[in-house]
């Protein structure tokens, strides 16, 4: 009797070979993950919002709280663009660069990071609003320690959103001016900080986004007096803390200044925001408004 032919199993063997060579090639085509720290408030940790714990198992919070954040929304961006980063987060509520620097400047500077958010107190100084002194020798500070370990790291600074319990009510600093003027006193410090430093490749102008989706019409200007039919409230019921909507605008803005993405790619339908229930169509404005904002700014 004679023996069955050998070559449609070895067709299948070789095609399983040619498969996983395949999937070696496209996962050294993609290379090693990026290895990313967000450093900041309860601004990048959602506070006030379900972003807080979102998919805190997706990252790596150094100080062990249990922190999904910002950083999670951007670790998801990213996965579902098939970009790789391992992401990290050194995180402490109601302080600026300085407290990190005091009390965590080890852990920050202690790897050799690829790319790094810096996020200081939201009126720049606790003490002395609108005062960027301290912002930019921090800022100064931190790079030099994180350009010692990888001098080719990315620095980003993130110029937060204006804080309506600072414009609207009598005791905030920016009260009697506008939160137009509050964004622009924010990015300027923000500016002056990365202007000059080594390592600090730029700025991601999140308070920019947030008035461009105030003037928009996609969100709601003031939350003291209601919120306009058709509008979102960026602002959480503190009108200090970001809602999940604003810290999502947030989490856009920074995705496509790091990766270079656009963020309309990522649609209606995105994981995240069906997670947080958002609205597929304030999603998708939301991301619109991010693509504007990081286009004027080249």
């Amino acid at each position: 009797m004679k023996r069955p032919p050998e070559r449609p199993a070895r067709s299948i063997v070789s095609c399983l070979i040619l498969f996983v060579c395949a999937l070696g090639a496209a996962a050294a085509e993609r290379g090693p993950a990026a290895r990313i720290l967000f450093v900041g408030n309860s601004f990048t940790y959602g506070q006030g919002a379900a972003v807080r714990t979102y998919r805190a198992d997706s990252v790596v919070d150094l100080n062990g709280g249990g922190i999904g954040g910002v950083p999670a929304l951007f670790k998801a961006f990213a996965a579902e663009s098939g970009l790789a980063f391992d992401v990290f987060l050194e995180t402490h509520p109601g302080v600026g660069l300085d407290w990190h620097l005091a009390h965590e400047g080890d852990v920050i500077g202690g790897r050799p990071w690829d790319v790094v958010v810096l996020q200081s107190y939201s009126t720049l100084d606790k003490e002395h609003p609108g005062d960027s002194t301290a912002l930019i020798r921090d800022v100064h500070t931190l790079a030099a320690a994180l350009r010692a370990r990888n001098p080719a790291v990315d620095v980003r600074l993130t110029a937060t959103w204006p804080r309506a319990d600072q414009v609207y009510p009598a005791a905030g600093a920016w009260h009697g001016r506008s939160l137009e003027a509050m964004t622009r006193d924010l990015r300027v410090g923000y500016g002056q900080a990365a202007a000059g430093t080594p390592g600090v490749k730029g700025v991601v102008p999140v308070g920019d986004a947030w008035m461009r989706a105030i003037h928009e019409g996609v969100a709601d200007a003031n939350p003291y007096d209601g919120i306009d039919p058709g509008r979102v409230n960026l602002w959480t019921a503190d009108h200090y803390h970001a809602s999940d909507y604003g810290y999502y605008l947030e989490a856009l803005m920074l995705f496509g200044s790091i990766t270079g993405r656009d963020p309309r790619v990522l649609g209606g339908g995105e994981r995240a925001a069906v997670d947080l229930k958002l609205a597929p169509a304030v999603v998708m404005a939301l991301e619109r408004v991010a693509y504007e904002e990081l286009a004027a700014q080249r």
